[in-house]
C-alpha cells in the first residue's frame, strides 16, 4: 500500500481563525456596509469575527450591537474591545425574538456555514434588513483556473488548497438568488466594491457581475 503522504505540505490553515494575529482590521467592504446602516440602528453582526466591523459602526453611526462569534480569540479579542459577543453558531435557530433587529449583517461568512439557507431564514426572522457579502465563486479567475488546471479553483480560496480552508459551501452571485428566491419573502438590492481608477473594470462589474465581481455586498429587505 503507497505510502499516506501530502508533497509540501502548507503550514497556514485557515479553518479555525487565529484572531489574536490580526485583532483590529479596516476592510473595503466596511465601508460600503456602513454606508446603508442608518445612525442609532439595532444591528447584529453575525460571524463578526475580532469584531472590527461592529467597532466601526458603533463608533461611527453609534449604533446598538451585538456580534456572533464562534472562534474562542475571535470572542476574546471582542471582550477587550468591549464588544457585547455571544458564543453561538450562526446556521442554527438564534436565541433572539422576531424583529428583534434592524439589520442583520453577514459579513464574508455565509461560504462557511454548513446551513446557509438557515441562516438566511434567521436573518429575515430577526431583523427587517439583512447585509450579506461573500467571495464570488463564479469570478472570471475561478473560472480559467478550472479551466486550465481540472481542480478546485483557488483564487476565491486566496491560494488555499480545498483542504485547508473554512468555505465549505462555496456560491457564485447566481447560487445566491437562487437561495433568496428559495428562502422567498426578500427584497434584494445589490451593491458592489467600485474602482476608483478604473473605469473599464467598473464597467464589466455592472455589466457582467456574475463573473467579474470579486465580492458582492447584498443589502436585502423582508417584504
Amino acid at each position: 500500500m503507497p505510502e499516506n503522504k501530502i508533497d509540501n505540505p502548507i503550514i497556514n490553515d485557515n479553518r479555525n481563525y487565529d484572531y489574536t494575529q490580526f485583532p483590529t482590521e479596516e476592510r473595503h467592504e466596511y465601508e460600503v456596509i456602513a454606508g446603508f446602516i442608518p445612525s442609532g440602528a439595532k444591528v447584529i453582526d453575525l460571524g463578526c469575527g475580532n469584531g472590527s466591523l461592529l467597532q466601526k459602526l458603533i463608533k461611527e453611526k453609534n449604533i446598538s450591537g451585538v456580534g456572533v462569534e464562534t472562534s474562542k480569540s475571535g470572542i476574546d479579542v471582542c471582550n477587550k474591545k468591549g464588544l457585547t459577543v455571544i458564543d453561538a453558531r450562526i446556521d442554527q435557530p438564534l436565541n433572539f425574538n422576531d424583529n428583534s433587529f434592524d439589520y442583520s449583517i453577514c459579513n464574508v461568512t455565509i461560504q462557511m456555514v454548513m446551513y446557509p439557507e438557515v441562516l438566511l431564514k434567521e436573518m429575515k426572522r430577526i431583523s427587517g434588513h439583512q447585509s450579506i457579502s461573500f467571495p464570488n465563486f463564479g469570478f472570471y479567475k475561478n473560472r480559467i483556473d478550472l479551466l486550465l488546471n481540472g481542480r478546485m479553483p483557488r483564487p476565491m480560496l486566496f491560494n488555499y488548497n480545498w483542504y485547508l480552508t473554512g468555505h465549505i459551501h462555496q456560491l457564485s452571485m447566481k447560487d445566491f438568488f437562487e437561495l433568496v428566491d428559495n428562502v422567498g419573502g426578500l427584497k434584494v438590492k445589490h451593491l458592489f466594491l467600485e474602482s476608483s481608477t478604473n473605469p473599464v473594470k467598473n464597467y464589466l462589474m455592472k455589466k457582467y457581475p456574475n463573473a467579474f465581481q470579486v465580492l458582492p455586498i447584498f443589502l436585502l429587505e423582508r417584504i
